[in-house]
Order: C-alpha cells, then structure tokens, then sequence
C-alpha cells in the first residue's frame, strides 16, 4: 500500500470525477466505494469516498459537500512521452468545461488541475547549453497546451 495517498475533496462529484480519471489513464480503476450509513452527514446510501487508481497511483475522492474548493496551488504533472499522449489527455480533461491555461496546464470540469507535460520538456530545459534551454522556456511560456514540435524547433534553433 502507498503511504501517502492525494485525498481530493468533491461536493458531490466524486463518483463521478474517479470514473472519469480512470477511464482516460491506463493502469486505472476504481478500488471501493464507500457509502453513507444511518449516521450521515450524507443521505443514507449515497457516496461518501471513492478509492481508486491512477497509473497505478492511489487516489481517494471524498464527497465533502461545498466548504472547500480546488486551486491550481495543487495540480496533477502527468509525464507524457508523445504529442499524441498529450492531445488525447488534454482533450479528455478538457471536456466538459476544462479550462486551459498556460504552459500545459489544465484544469478539468471539476476544478482539479493538471500540468500536462511531454518528458522531452524537461530534457531540454536542462541542456547545458544555456540559449537552448532558454529558447525552449520562451517558447514554453508562449502556449497554452505543449507542443513537441515547436518545442524542439525553439530548442534547435528554428
């Protein structure tokens, strides 16, 4: 078992949220559902928290009612190896009503963000050759969702 598990509070739409999460990471599902008992606070018989997975990773999603909100304060980096990993994610984390915002940054329907990110990324910004890494950061600072291509054409000088 994970010691340390991200535990995201959801006023209502946890369910909802884990079945969306594991349906677009592989190496996903959903582990257990707890329900509310006679002792409430919920109404008896629906979510409480769902436990589940991502990639492997253990999430709990708590149905905690309205008293607190997310913030991209916290996000979710996703490693990405191609441009197609990244369009498919941030387009199904998009739907719905995500917000885009820059530099690879997503925040879905239900307020959770996330930094999706291709691994070349940080490959190039650790280049020892300092106008490289710097290109790539300017060209990184200038969109919204990441793209490879363009980032290796800052990074060579295109």
């Amino acid at each position: 078992m994970q010691k340390i598990a991200p535990f995201l509070w959801f006023d209502g739409q946890a369910e909802e949220a884990a079945n969306l999460y594991t349906s677009i990471f592989r190496n996903s599902r959903i582990t257990e559902i707890q329900r509310y008992g006679e002792a409430g606070p919920g109404e008896k018989g629906s979510v409480m928290s769902v436990s589940f997975e991502l990639e492997g990773e253990a999430f709990i999603a708590l149905n905690g009612g309205p008293a607190f909100t997310f913030s991209p304060a916290i996000s979710f980096f996703v490693h990405c190896e191609t441009q197609d990993e990244v369009d498919t994610l941030w387009a199904k984390l998009g739907e719905g009503g995500g917000q885009p915002r820059q530099c690879g940054w997503i925040t879905d329907r239900f307020g959770v963000t996330w930094q999706i990110v291709p691994t070349a990324l940080g490959r190039m910004l650790r280049d020892k050759d300092a106008a490289k890494s710097k290109r790539v950061m300017q060209a990184m600072l200038e969109m919204v969702k990441l793209d490879i291509a363009a980032l290796e054409a800052a990074y060579e000088g295109r």
